[in-house]
Formats: C-alpha cells, sequence, structure tokens
C-alpha cells in the first residue's frame, strides 16, 4: 500500500505542468537578429520594393532655447517620435510568454533618412542608443534634438512682434514612391501636448503648433515633406523697461529744455548731452536688429524720428543763442561808447569850469573899483567888455559842440538798441514756432507708432 501511494505521488508530480520561461534573447533569436545579419539593416525593409514604408512622425517642442534676430536663428528643443513597419520582423506573443515589445539597438535595424531642412549646425546631444519593435513589425524611435535652424523673422514690429519659424521634415533620397510621410498628431493635439511638456520659454510666449504636408518635385521626381510651423509671440516688457521708455524720458528732457533760459550756456550743454545717449541707445538698438529687413523696422522709424527732432532742437537752440549773443554784442559796444562819450564830456566840463572862472575873476576886478571915479573906470569897463565877448563866444560855440556830440550818441544809442531788439525779438519768435513745432509733431507721431505697433 505504501508502495502504490509514493507511486501515486510521482505520477502527480510529473503530471503537472511547468511554468515556461521566456527572455528577449528567445525572440531575438528567433528572428535572428544579430549584429553579423545584414538583413534588416541594408535595405528598406519591405517584402516588395513596390510596398512604399509609411512612416508617422510626431514633434513636440520641450522648450524654446534662443531667437536670435541678428542671425536669424530660431533652437527649439524638441521630441521627436518615428514610427514605421518592418515587414520582416512578426512573432507570436503567445509562443514567447506575452512579450509584445521589445527594445533593440539603433544600429541593428534600418531608420528612415529623415532630416530637418532648415538645420545648419550638427546636433551634438545624446541619442537615444535603442528603438522599440513590437511583434507586427512596428518599430518605434524617439530622440532629443536640440535643433539650431535658420528662420526667415519679420522685424517690423519689433518688440511687439510674432514669429513664424518652420521646421520642415523629409527624406533625403527616397521619393514618394519609397517613403511617404504623415504626421502622427495633428495640430491642435501637437499644441496641447506642447504647451503640457513645455518647460521654458524665455522672453517667448509658445502659441501654436501646426502641421502641413506638402510636396516638391526635382529632377522629375516627388518628395513628401512634413512642415511643422512654430508661433510664437515676444513678451515686450524688457524692452519696453529698457529701451522704449527711456527714449521717451529723455524726449520729455528735451522738451521741458525749452523753459531753459537761452542766454545762458547750460541749455545748449543739456541737448547735446541728451543727445548722446540717445546715440549710446541706437548703438544698442545695432546689436539687436538684423542688418537686412524686408521692411524699416518701426522702433528704428521711432528712434531716428526722436533722435532728428532733439537734432532740430539742438540747432534751434544754436541759433537762437547766436542772435542773443548778437544782442549782447551790441550791448557792449554800444557800452564801451558811452564810456568813452562820458569822459569826453567830463574834459569838455573841466574846460567850461576853467572858462567860467576866467570870467569869474574879471567881474570881481569890475566890482572892487566901483567905488572910483566914473570917468577914470570907463575906459577900464571898456577894455574888461572887449576882453570878455570872445570868451562867451567860446563856451557858446563849446555847448553846441556838446549838443551834436550828444545828439549823434542819443542816435547811435537807439540805433543799436533798436537793432538788439530786433534780434531779440526774432531768438522769441524762432523759439515759439519751434516749441509749437516740436510738440505738434510729438503729439502726432506718438499716437501714430503706437497704433502702428497694436495693428
Amino acid at each position: 500500500m505504501h508502495v502504490a501511494f509514493l507511486l501515486l505521488i510521482v505520477f502527480t508530480v510529473g503530471a503537472a505542468p511547468s511554468k515556461k520561461v521566456c527572455s528577449y534573447q528567445d525572440i531575438l533569436d528567433h528572428l535572428n537578429l544579430t549584429t553579423s545579419n545584414s538583413v534588416f539593416k541594408l535595405t528598406r525593409p519591405v517584402l516588395d520594393y513596390t510596398h512604399p514604408t509609411m512612416i508617422e512622425l510626431d514633434i513636440i517642442l520641450y522648450a524654446i532655447l534662443a531667437v536670435i534676430e541678428k542671425t536669424q536663428t530660431f533652437i527649439p528643443f524638441i521630441w521627436a517620435t518615428m514610427i514605421w513597419n518592418s515587414e520582416h520582423i512578426s512573432w507570436d506573443p503567445a509562443e514567447f510568454c506575452g512579450i509584445t515589445q521589445i527594445s533593440v539597438p539603433r544600429d541593428l535595424l534600418w531608420r528612415p533618412d529623415l532630416f530637418i531642412y532648415e538645420m545648419v549646425e550638427k546636433d551634438e546631444s545624446p541619442t537615444n542608443p535603442y528603438m522599440y519593435v513590437s511583434h507586427k513589425g512596428i518599430i518605434t524611435s524617439e530622440e532629443d534634438l536640440k535643433v539650431v535652424s535658420t528662420c526667415k523673422m519679420d522685424v517690423h514690429k519689433f518688440p511687439f512682434d510674432t514669429q513664424r519659424c518652420n521646421i520642415t521634415i523629409g527624406s533625403a533620397i527616397h521619393s514618394v514612391d519609397e517613403i511617404r510621410l504623415s504626421p502622427f498628431s495633428n495640430s491642435s493635439r501637437a499644441t496641447q501636448f506642447s504647451r503640457e511638456l513645455m518647460k521654458t520659454q524665455g522672453e517667448w510666449e509658445f502659441l501654436q503648433l501646426s502641421v502641413t504636408s506638402s510636396n516638391f518635385t526635382f529632377h522629375e521626381r516627388e518628395w513628401e515633406l512634413l512642415v511643422y510651423t512654430f508661433t510664437m509671440k515676444r513678451r515686450p516688457l524688457l524692452h519696453v523697461i529698457n529701451f522704449l521708455l527711456p527714449i521717451l524720458f529723455f524726449l520729455s528732457l528735451d522738451l521741458a529744455s525749452f523753459f531753459i533760459a537761452d542766454h545762458r550756456g547750460e541749455k545748449l550743454g543739456f541737448k547735446v548731452t541728451v543727445l548722446l545717449a540717445i546715440s549710446v541707445l541706437l548703438l544698442i538698438l545695432n546689436d539687436i536688429l538684423p542688418s537686412m529687413s524686408n521692411k524699416t523696422p518701426l522702433i528704428a522709424t521711432y528712434c531716428i524720428v526722436i533722435f532728428a527732432l532733439m537734432l532740430l532742437s539742438l540747432l534751434e537752440t544754436i541759433l537762437v543763442t547766436y542772435l542773443m549773443e548778437k544782442d549782447s554784442a551790441s550791448q557792449r559796444k554800444l557800452r564801451l561808447r558811452d564810456d568813452r562819450v562820458d569822459k569826453q564830456e567830463k574834459v569838455k566840463i573841466d574846460n567850461c569850469k576853467t572858462e567860467e572862472k576866467r570870467r569869474t575873476c574879471c567881474s570881481c576886478i569890475c566890482t572892487v573899483s566901483g567905488g572910483e571915479k566914473q570917468h577914470e573906470l570907463l575906459p577900464v569897463a571898456e577894455e574888461v567888455n572887449s576882453s570878455v565877448q570872445p570868451g562867451d563866444s567860446r563856451v557858446l560855440l563849446l555847448i553846441l559842440d556838446e549838443l551834436k556830440e550828444l545828439q549823434e550818441t542819443l542816435n547811435l544809442h537807439f540805433g543799436c538798441r533798436e537793432d538788439g531788439g530786433k534780434s531779440v525779438q526774432w531768438a522769441a519768435r524762432i523759439n515759439r514756432a519751434f516749441f509749437l513745432f516740436y510738440v505738434t509733431t510729438v503729439s502726432l507721431f506718438l499716437p501714430l507708432i503706437f497704433m502702428e505697433w497694436n495693428s
């Protein structure tokens, strides 16, 4: 009975099914996928060469690293996924413990020769060394790419601009009869995924990622392309604070300088300083904007018009200062002539006093001799009268000469004053007219330029 029980146990254990152990290597051995087997990597993976290889492509924007207007360069960081079918690969998952996909090195399989037409520098980022292979022969390749691409940018509305940069992907040598391209995600789905995965944007706000398909013909062969268009809008706050507002502040300072007195030299020096500050900002702008553009950037028009207004204001200040200096020179000339005339009059007055003393002496002699007899004094009086009369005529002539010189001095004085007054009047008129022109031009130009920026 014990022997029968032992036999029952042995047969029961032997009849129990054993669990099968599977590995990825079993699938590779089944497929004969080895480095020495060139069937999978030398040619396009089709059994019939007339069958085109269908490739699905998916691009997701991960980051906007740089947008360089000066060199017209767009540098995004993207995730690229390629999916295609290899007709040489297939297995039954039931025979391999339900394994439906494996990862294999990239060098073991054929890969599509897709490249980016706008790329100007080779990608130096590390590549994914593996690809996924499914039991139906579907191969999935995922790569992270830093794309340094060229982009035709429109900087007409800088810094309130919106840029659209394309990444065009196509085969290098395979025509549309051999490779067909199709997007894995449509535009709305690609845009949504990109916004969810976006890590950094810098000064740019990502708006949309659209995908379109196009064909082009070359040497009677047709190629199929996928064009991914990245739409992004600049955040202008930094440029407004660092560039637009300082220029506007300098314009306000130049406008306020009209209230500085023209006869002082500080106004001219102040305007020159403001003009030099604008020149420094123009040099900074030259480092930002590209050297060639289809349209003149509005910010360049903004700066040049304000610079021209400040230059005209400087020239107007120079003219007004010249007229004021001309008036001052006339006043100084008048004062020098007045001083010379005053000296001459002083000398003449001294001469007149000398003559007056001489006459006084004569009259005193006549008075002291009044007690003498009249017949004795008559000859003496006649002699005194004969000697005084020529002196009076000389005094009258001196007075007449003084009056003539005084008249000439007054005529010269009023003539210089009139000339000086005309110069000051012309300076005031020019200053007033240019101030009105300045304010009117600024009032019209600034709203127009900002309306054009926002349009």
